[in-house]
């Protein structure tokens, strides 16, 4: 008994077959087969005469969508349908968020497959996960379909109706777009801020001290907070619309001559410290990663772009190095969390194990708190695994 799995990637599919039995075909779509149609080539003869078959959407009917299979995919789906006429079921493991739900509704819109059709989904690709998906297989969840649908068809109706007036009015080769005209408009506000702040200048002094002449490591910094009773002006003290001190702030501004001043007459005199105040802090760690920031703390230590950290996760993902990349919850499984556990008492000692382990909830809003966060694949990853 033959049966048919198909996935988006060649990569994502060799890893998953490594996981399955003989019986199991792991095939790849390339991503989606169909989309709205590109150019005027790719519009289907019978809709040709009609005004809205260019945008690809029917407005006047429901925002009805106009599919087509891109001739780049027309030998992809071809490949499909003969595999398909071999086996005795359908599975489709496209990823578990709202483009891989799209992708295998489109798979099954497409080939209409005479046989059972099972939907797989899985965040991490392991030989655990994949068995545990293939026991959990559920149907096609419309709702995320329609979800990503709706967001496709916005993509085409702001894109195709504002970029042109864009060339127009403005330069040629602008675009906008459902996500890219928002975040411009914020660049917008936030660069017109820029513009209306007026700086300030104000002088403070600080000192680098050593607690012994013969211990330079042991140095430690102090500011000059007052003078005679009197707080000296930071830059918290100014109207960012004035750049003068803001009203009611009883401060002292030194300018430059005076805190030269302060400072001849500060290195005459001897230097006391006349008072340790100790304060306990604690600094809670940082929350499993998120797409977002995942991406940010890629940027600020490798100095990777989004899209490259992006390419890499993708391909850690699809070799089972780590889970699903594009997610927006900080939820880590049990699985995960008792594994952490475990490491961490079979490395250090229980007595740097917490009594209980730490949970996270999201603050973004609508975040699928059902995913998980981002993190090594499995219960056993360590980096030299890698």
């Amino acid at each position: 008994m033959t049966k048919l799995v198909i996935v988006e990637s060649p990569t994502k599919a060799r890893t998953i077959r490594n996981y399955l039995p003989k019986e199991y075909q792991v095939e790849a779509s390339m991503g989606h087969i169909r989309d709205l149609p590109a150019s005027a080539a790719e519009v289907p003869a019978e809709y040709k005469g009609q005004s809205w078959s260019r945008l690809g959407v029917n407005v006047e009917q429901d925002f009805d969508p106009l599919y087509v299979i891109p001739s780049s995919k027309r030998k992809v789906v071809t490949e499909l349908r003969k595999k398909l006429k071999d086996a005795d079921e359908l599975i489709l493991a496209t990823d578990e968020d709202r483009e891989g739900e799209s992708i295998g509704w489109h798979l099954h819109e497409v080939l209409k497959p005479k046989v059972p059709v099972r939907r797989m989904v899985f965040h991490e690709i392991t030989r655990e996960a994949i068995q545990h998906a293939l026991n959990e297989t559920r149907s096609i969840d419309d709702d995320l379909v329609r979800a990503q649908e709706t967001r496709r068809i916005l993509d085409r109706l702001v894109g195709y109706t504002v970029s042109p007036l864009l060339w127009k009015k403005i330069a040629p080769k602008l675009s906008a777009g459902r996500v890219q005209s928002v975040a411009v408009r914020l660049l917008v506000m936030r660069e017109r801020e820029r513009r209306a702040f007026r700086s300030g200048a104000y002088w403070d002094l600080k000192a680098h001290l050593n607690k012994r002449p013969d211990q330079p490591d042991h140095r430690f910094e102090a500011q000059l907070i007052s003078v005679g009773g009197v707080r000296v002006a930071s830059g918290r003290d100014f109207d960012e619309n004035t750049g003068k001190v803001a009203e009611g702030k009883e401060v002292l501004l030194l300018n430059q001559r005076e805190a030269e001043q302060l400072k001849e007459r500060l290195l005459k005199g001897l230097w006391r410290v006349t008072e340790l105040e100790e304060r306990e802090s604690t600094r809670s760690p940082s929350a499993p990663f998120t797409t977002s920031t995942l991406q940010q703390e890629a940027n600020r230590k490798l100095s990777m772009s989004a899209k490259e950290t992006m390419r890499v996760a993708q391909s850690l993902y699809e070799n089972g190095y780590i889970t699903y990349m594009r997610t927006d919850s900080v939820n880590l499984s049990d699985q995960a969390i008792n594994a952490a556990r475990h490491r961490v008492t079979e490395l250090y000692g229980k007595q740097y194990l917490s009594d209980k382990p730490r949970r996270y909830s999201g603050s973004t809003k609508n975040a699928q708190e059902a995913h998980e966060a981002i993190r090594p694949a499995g219960d056993q990853m360590r980096p030299v695994d890698a």
